[in-house]
């Protein structure tokens, strides 16, 4: 897998296929990029479960915090790493303990791994690296394009569903209308 460039089918496979993600160096505090990662993924309908050992047994937004990944009571998708480049290691390392194991290691912006990447690659997972699921989402779905900015996805469809309140895309187009 050439990790510099990632076909738009592959990430939105990933993006289609996860439900229960765990989100390893979640911060609870509101102005952290993981803190806006958790939020609106939750808001889409994924099942996030945050891990910070500082923060473990506490909740955010209905959410238990886990110490670790060995401690999720749960089958994980998808290992979300919010953590720096040197210490993915021993996250994925204790992702391959897992069973059943994750089906994805994605690395967060700036986080990048080659050594782990191949580790985790080895053993049948799927990795994405220096992207974050948020942004991907909210590109392969057009919904960023609803805020000015270009997705590179064109349709001359009308959007369905525009009415009051905030829209919400799906990876298909919009999908429902919140309040």
């Amino acid at each position: 897998m050439n990790h510099d460039s990632y076909p738009d089918a592959y990430i939105r496979g990933i993006l289609n296929t996860v439900k229960t993600i765990a989100m390893v160096g979640f911060s609870p505090k509101e102005n952290r990029p993981s803190y806006f990662v958790f939020k609106y993924l939750l808001e889409r309908g994924y099942r996030i479960i945050p891990v910070n050992p500082g923060q473990a047994g506490k909740e955010v937004l209905g959410q238990k915090i886990y110490a670790s990944l060995s401690d999720i009571p749960e089958p994980i998708d998808m290992v979300d790493i919010f953590r720096a480049s040197e210490n993915v290691p021993p996250i994925v390392a204790e992702a391959l303990t897992l069973s059943p194991r994750p089906q994805v290691i994605w690395m967060q912006l700036t986080v990048r791994n080659d050594e782990a990447a191949k580790q985790a690659e080895d053993a049948g997972l799927k990795v994405v690296m220096n992207r974050c699921p948020k942004i991907e989402y909210g590109r392969l779905s057009s919904e960023i394009s609803w805020i000015g900015v270009n997705s590179r996805t064109l349709s001359s469809k009308k959007p369905v569903g525009l009415g009051k309140g905030v829209q919400k895309m799906g990876l298909g187009g919009v999908t429902r209308e919140t309040k």
